[in-house]
């Protein structure tokens, strides 16, 4: 296994519930139809979703690219369980650039952030 790219984010989850309440566009915009009806199943949305925003920033830097050329749908975060990373449109295309087979994340909490690193490897 070659790695090809690694990035990291901390993404705080009051700053993306706080944003989630003032632009409710912001979880359409931003995160695929699976991913919020997983975060939505529970009390507290925000802390999953911010995982998730924070997934996207770290798999973009693994990528080498930023949210200006890979659309944040285009990355998604699974959930329950081990976290997957599927990607689609303008992220699969640089994946498949950079002979990505993989990207694989690892997520951990506090009450106050999500710090997210991915890793984009070929086999």
């Amino acid at each position: 296994m070659e790695i090809i790219g690694i990035g990291i984010d901390l993404a705080d989850i009051d700053r993306v519930e706080a944003v989630l309440e003032k632009y409710p566009r912001f979880a359409q915009r931003c995160f695929t139809p699976h991913e919020q009806e997983y975060a939505f199943r529970f009390a507290k949305p925000g802390r999953r979703l911010a995982a998730r925003f924070g997934g996207k920033e770290a798999v973009m830097k693994s990528l080498g690219r930023g949210f200006r050329q890979i659309m944040w749908q285009d990355i998604e975060i699974t959930g329950g369980g081990a976290p997957r990373v599927n990607l689609s449109g303008t992220a699969a295309a640089r994946a498949a650039e950079l002979g990505v087979d993989k990207v694989l994340v690892t997520i951990t909490h506090t009450d106050s952030s999500a710090l997210v690193m991915a890793m984009a490897v070929r086999s």
